[in-house]
């Protein structure tokens, strides 16, 4: 079965000159163009490879890596336009439709917008709409808990903090102290579920949550401090939360945590000047 607009592993059959084509079963096969093939290749070796619809309607493979498959969301800039609709850059030689029709407001050239791929079922052709709600579904408990990990996609702001989207799947909610440095729409995030909501939503953290958060950053403190000259941070009780989070991306309570559990595993020590890391070569 081909999973179109995704990743397959298919069986190279025969080489012409316009490229390697690749077995596809019931379908038939699909060419991967020549400026796709490798000189190691040989018939009967399986390569994995984007497969998607040309200019012309049909399937083809590609080793080109789109920004985004079938059933993600994803940020892409605007190409062009024409009376059909919007066409966006998603990494591969031809560009994303996104007709009217899916469309919040009239997209223009050279402006982004947060999108969900799908397939039309009517055309059959890979398609983008930038009405998101629809796509999303509500989480559950037995998809999600407290402290589960999660990748999220910056949606937009909110005077609550900012929107995201949970695995491409599930809308979050990022809210203002949650966030320790500047967001953007479009960012990449690897967060935490803080609580399901019964409409399905989730509150969602940045990073780990709990005893996980301030046991990872006490790692990624201890990893700095060997990296520092003379194994040496000027960081401490002192230090502002401002100052912690531009240099860390953590609260000081997450930051004073970490301290601790150091300190009191003998691996640093504390004093007016900063934090030193014990026990290390220089």
């Amino acid at each position: 079965m081909i999973h179109l607009g995704n990743y397959n592993t298919l069986r190279i059959t025969r080489f012409t000159d316009h490229g390697a084509y690749l077995d596809a079963g019931e379908i038939g096969e699909i060419l991967l163009p020549k400026t796709y093939v490798r000189p190691e290749m040989r018939p009967d070796d399986e390569v994995t490879a984007f497969v998607y619809l040309d200019a012309k309607e049909k399937l083809v493979a590609t080793f080109e890596t789109p920004r985004a498959c079938v059933g993600q969301c994803a940020y892409l800039r605007c190409t062009w336009t024409n009376e059909y609709g919007a066409f966006l850059d998603w990494g591969v030689m031809k560009d994303l439709f996104v007709p009217f029709r899916e469309q919040k407001q009239t997209m223009e050239v050279n402006h982004c917008y947060i999108v969900y791929i799908y397939i039309d079922k009517q055309t059959g052709r890979i398609v983008a709409s930038a009405k998101i709600e629809r796509h999303l579904q509500p989480a559950t408990l037995d998809t999600y808990c407290r402290g589960t990990k999660a990748e999220m996609l910056v949606w937009h702001k909110t005077p609550l903090g900012f929107k995201v989207i949970v695995d491409h799947k599930y809308q979050g909610q990022l809210y203002n102290n949650q966030i320790l440095n500047t967001i953007h729409t479009g960012d990449h995030l690897t967060g935490s579920v803080v609580y399901v909501r019964p409409d399905g939503k989730l509150d969602m953290a940045i990073g780990a949550i709990g005893r996980t958060r301030y046991r990872d950053f006490a790692d990624e403190l201890l990893n700095a401090l060997r990296l520092a000259p003379n194994a040496t941070l000027p960081y401490g009780d002192h230090s502002t939360p401002e100052e912690i989070a531009e240099r860390f991306g953590v609260s000081k309570k997450t930051f004073k945590r970490a301290l601790g559990t150091l300190y009191r595993q003998r691996k640093i020590e504390i004093n007016n000047k900063g934090i030193t890391a014990l026990n290390i070569e220089l």
